[in-house]
């Protein structure tokens, strides 16, 4: 089976949680190539309809899947490969862009949203009342049988534990200093670095750092994870964040506030808590957490879960099938 992946590259790059997932297919027995979007907007994206065509005469896939909802839309303006759609949360939680997401959800073959949550929004504005024409799952088109829920999984061979002081030696941190890793730019307004700068500062402890996660490589990403002492995510809006599974798999104690599938992710990890979005219970929840003293045994929790990026592959490469 060849899988044709359509993704955003808005940024330079192709964002690792896709390659991670296109790499675990492949080791699935899956053919995958990738069409990458430059382009913002819907116009933006909308420029990319000839080369994506090109790209579809040239590849022959028999599966387009998408990641994001503009990136859907584009990708079903064809209609003779049938496409899958993955929504990560922004594309359904922005107001100015669910419009887009909600017509390529229509048109999908099969959506797949990364949290429960997500898969709640209607397909169309009519809810399943209009009975239209049956597909092939016995199903009317915009049932509950085109939507799945599939979060993204973790490269638990990367995300590991290891030895701390080695890392922190390695990165050029401060043995005797105790450091909190921000989960993103405190530029990302999502990410709402303020409320994590000033819980930070309530704590009154120079000893203390709250780092920005900014322009590491991942493998920098998981030696970070493994040498602070608390990650922190404080977002106002997410969907089932890779940070926060990653620094399970890491088995770093993790505090957040309660969004996305964070609740239920963390839920009776030792060492993880969950907060509100008021300063000084952020405050008092990392101080818990830096009390904790220890790791956790977040690892087993994802492998609980099924989490990793393997068995995740696995539930993919049955969607496809299915098509």
């Amino acid at each position: 089976m060849k899988v044709l992946i359509v993704c955003s590259k808005n940024s330079g790059k192709v964002a690792p949680f896709i390659t991670e997932q296109a790499e675990s297919l492949r080791k699935s027995g899956i053919e995958v190539e990738y069409f990458t979007i430059v382009g913002k907007g819907i116009e933006g994206y909308l420029k990319n309809y000839k080369l994506l065509q090109q790209a579809i005469k040239n590849i022959h896939p028999d599966i387009i899947h998408a990641h994001y909802g503009l990136s859907g839309l584009l990708a079903n303006l064809q209609r003779r490969i049938p496409v899958v759609t993955t929504y990560h949360g922004s594309d359904i939680n922005e107001p100015k862009v669910y419009p887009f997401s909600r017509l390529c959800m229509i048109l999908s073959k099969k959506n797949i949203f990364v949290i429960d949550t997500l898969k709640s929004r209607p397909l169309s504005p009519f809810g399943y009342f209009l009975q239209k024409e049956k597909d092939k799952e016995n199903t009317f088109i915009g049932g509950d049988l085109r939507k799945a829920v599939i979060p993204c999984g973790v490269d638990i061979n990367l995300f590991k534990p290891m030895e701390k002081e080695e890392a922190r030696t390695f990165l050029g941190l401060d043995g005797n200093k105790k450091y909190i890793l921000f989960a993103g730019a405190f530029d990302n307004q999502v990410k709402n670095s303020g409320l994590a700068l000033q819980s930070v500062s309530l704590l009154n402890d120079n000893d203390i750092t709250l780092l920005e996660l900014k322009g590491y490589s991942r493998q920098q990403v998981v030696e970070l994870m493994n040498v602070v002492d608390v990650v922190l995510m404080t977002s106002f809006s997410e969907g089932s964040p890779q940070f926060i599974k990653e620094a399970l798999g890491c088995n770093c104690p993790i505090v957040s506030v309660p969004v996305g599938d964070v609740p239920h992710v963390i839920e009776k990890v030792k060492g993880c808590y969950l907060t509100t979005y008021e300063p000084h219970d952020v405050a008092e929840k990392i101080s818990m957490a830096l009390e904790f003293g220890k790791r956790t045994k977040g690892r087993e929790r994802l492998m609980e879960m099924k989490l990793d990026i393997d068995s995740v592959a696995e539930r993919i490469v049955e969607l496809y099938d299915s098509l």
